[in-house]
């Protein structure tokens, strides 16, 4: 048996239960791992709330560290004892031991602790794929990052400057703004105080800019289009303030021949070998010190119903973690 936080419905954070589950001997293709960190995504209200909807009873949570205990047949690129991370499709991070699917589970580098690697698999990856694969960028590009002081935009802050982008940032508080600039955000616009529109027209001499990342959803959707230059692409791929409504494609004709594409993670990390070579790119980014992962704060996971609560009411920046 082991603690883990489960759900038994979908609703607020009361509905998480901190409860003894069974864990089980890994079959074909997984592996069990004793846990020693868990992170906190917005995914994880998602799938709480029932969004995202998962068979209940279930365990929450998508991205962890921890050491390997028992390997299972047919899996070859890791062992047990190994120290390992993952960002992986199969919900149940938020217990003290698991088993899962071994294809989307890395191994850890010795210079990273458990605390950075589950603050930075799910974070990181998603920055990966999102400016190596789903945008084509250059440098002297401008983005548009909605949100852009929590975990995600603080990692694609660095990662921009690395790049060699102009990174307009997004947040809901003049702090929020100035840690964004502080990471490496070219500019910042408290989106609670200016219209984000408007400024950001400003900022590009009326022109728009060529790609927008927005992970808040309903809230920014419209005015994101309206940033958007002629032929630009909207990135829409998260839905912290509820999802985006339903609209018709023409608009996309008459606002410049835009794109608009609906990413995950997941997709980019299906292949074999793929989550391997992506994190392998996001710890050289890490371990070169081109991006430094925030834990802002690190809480026992019997907390995550009060880590759940600050995260919606936006009180957090930087990532946190529980552990375990």
């Amino acid at each position: 048996m082991a603690k883990a936080i489960r759900i038994s419905s979908f609703g607020g954070p009361e509905v998480l239960e901190y409860v003894d589950v069974e864990v089980g001997q890994p079959g074909p293709g997984e592996i069990r791992l004793s846990q020693r960190a868990v992170g906190l995504n917005y995914i994880d209200v998602y799938q709480r709330t029932g969004l995202y909807k998962l068979p209940l009873p279930a365990v929450i949570g998508l991205e962890g560290a921890g050491i390997v205990t028992a390997v299972g047949e047919g899996v070859t690129h890791l062992s047990e004892g190994d120290r390992v991370a993952y960002a992986a499709a199969a919900p149940g991070a938020y217990a003290e031991e698991r088993v899962m699917p071994a294809a989307q589970v890395v191994a850890l580098p010795p210079e990273l602790s458990f605390e950075q690697g589950a603050a930075m698999m799910l974070q990181g990856l998603t920055v990966q794929y999102l400016f190596r694969s789903t945008a084509s960028l250059a440098p002297g590009d401008t983005v548009l990052f909605h949100a852009a002081a929590g975990g995600v935009g603080l990692i694609a802050c660095q990662w921009a400057r690395a790049m060699g982008l102009r990174l307009i940032a997004t947040a809901g508080t003049d702090e929020k703004c100035a840690l964004a600039k502080a990471h490496g955000a070219a500019e910042a616009i408290n989106y609670a105080t200016s219209d984000f529109t408007a400024a950001v027209k400003e900022l590009t001499d009326g022109r728009g800019v060529p790609v927008v990342m927005d992970s808040v959803g309903a809230s920014t959707w419209e005015g994101s289009l309206n940033c958007l230059s002629p032929r630009g692409l909207m990135i829409t791929f998260g839905n912290a303030s509820g999802p985006v409504p339903p609209f018709s494609v023409s608009e996309l004709a008459a606002r410049g021949s835009l794109y608009v594409t609906r990413p995950t993670l997941f997709t980019y990390i299906a292949e074999p070998g793929s989550a391997q070579d992506r994190a392998a790119d996001l710890f050289d980014m890490v371990l070169s010190g081109k991006v430094k992962i925030d834990i802002a704060r690190i809480r026992p996971l019997a907390e995550a119903a009060d880590a759940h609560r600050d995260l919606e009411a936006r009180r957090t920046t930087g990532t946190t973690v529980f552990t375990l």
